[in-house]
């Protein structure tokens, strides 16, 4: 057997599985391949950065996954996969950015050898991970197999978390709030931003007690003044200002977990207007969280604050949330529901989301946001603990 070094016990693997399968089945597939690394460590454990390279997980509708990747990685695999050795495979390093030769040529060899050459395959279309050219190499040397696109069918089996997920992303929570508070204590006139960003950084990842910090799969969002209208950017070396509000869209991160938080430092006296939305927004985000029970819909949550800030005079549209958990770079999101009035997704407990209805107005950005966990029974509970206003520092 694999040494186990995986974040879970072989049992929660077996559960993601069981679900992801009975998905295939629903979708008429024999096999998926799946490239999204946060999709690779939910089924098999795999955790390193070696994404920029092809790589990814073979799972059929019998037998334990197979990670296959860059024949350097598979010690990798060896090290944080559950499964036997024999299923971690890879290909040689005259495959790697070549013009000759291409890695799902290599992939494609594993597929027949596996009697996979005429099966129906699911394949990630949508994804950052997956390039056109290896999906017109896969399916040249394929000619027999259906490719079909199976993009997300992992990700929405993941929005349920399990009990030991839920523990992950708490410990995640405790991390983010060391990193906000840390922003929030630093912030002050004269604070290069980069330095302010290096402080953010230090306490993500020392973690809190015996929780390391692992690394967040976006980077630190920190604008000020007019950058702060974007909803971005990230840092540069100039010193913060009197007079600039400045928000921080912040996640501590463990074992791949995340549980995101924003929060805003205004450096002087704020406007009434910020005032106001402050007041607008903290309102919104409470009818949210009430409206973000089990047996209610992701829309319910977007159309309560919406209307609760119309009501202010702000107006507002688009996308204020999307579930978290697991993830790589370039996003924490899970990328299946949203909190938009679009989105008539059903909650139901165990679901964990990032509520993130911030304000980008003409001058200046607001940002108060929650991680949040449906329960069984009433509203919504924030997972992190900092008070929900816009901080004023002198």
């Amino acid at each position: 057997m694999a040494t186990h070094n995986a974040a879970f016990e072989t049992a929660e693997y077996d559960r993601r599985i069981a679900k992801t399968r009975a998905a295939m089945s629903a979708a008429g597939l024999d096999a998926i391949f799946v490239t999204d690394p946060s999709n690779q460590a939910w089924l098999t454990g795999y955790d390193g950065w070696s994404f920029y390279v092809h790589q990814g997980v073979i799972l059929t509708m019998d037998g334990e996954p197979i990670w296959w990747g860059r024949h350097m990685d598979m010690m990798g695999g060896r090290r944080t996969c559950w499964m036997q050795h024999d299923n971690i495979i890879g290909y040689g390093d005259h495959f790697v950015q070549s013009s000759e030769v291409h890695p799902m040529q290599d992939l494609a060899e594993h597929l027949t050898a596996r009697g996979l050459s005429q099966a129906r395959i699911g394949v990630e279309m949508e994804n950052y991970y997956y390039s056109a050219k290896a999906h017109a190499v896969l399916s040249d040397a394929l000619s027999d197999a259906t490719l079909l696109d199976a993009t997300a069918l992992v990700n929405w089996q993941r929005l349920i978390k399990s009990a030991v997920e839920i523990d992950f992303i708490r410990k995640a929570a405790r991390i983010s709030e060391k990193v906000i508070n840390t922003a929030i204590e630093r912030a002050a006139v004269g604070v290069r931003k980069n330095d302010l960003v290096a402080e953010i950084m230090h306490a993500g990842i020392s973690g809190v007690g015996d929780d390391w910090g692992d690394y967040p799969a976006i980077v630190p969002i920190t604008p000020s003044g007019l950058d702060a209208t974007a909803a971005h950017l990230t840092w540069d070396g100039a010193p913060m200002r009197a007079g600039e509000a400045t928000f921080f869209e912040l996640s501590g991160c463990y074992r791949r977990y995340h549980a995101p938080l924003c929060r805003t430092v205004f450096l002087g006296t704020p406007s009434d207007d910020m005032r106001r939305a402050e007041a607008a927004q903290v309102e919104g985000i409470e009818a949210g969280l009430d409206a973000a029970r089990a047996g209610n819909r992701t829309c319910d949550i977007a159309n309560v604050f919406m209307s609760v800030i119309s009501k202010h005079g702000i107006e507002r549209s688009g996308r204020m949330g999307y579930p978290i958990g697991l993830s790589y770079p370039p996003d924490w999101g899970e990328r299946t529901a949203s909190i938009r009035s679009e989105d008539e997704t059903v909650l139901q407990p165990g679901m964990t989301f990032h509520f993130m209805p911030a304000l980008w107005m003409d001058s200046w950005g607001l940002e108060t946001t929650e991680t949040i966990l449906i329960q069984d029974d009433g509203p919504a509970a924030t997972l992190c603990d900092i008070p929900r206003k816009l901080f004023v520092k002198s």
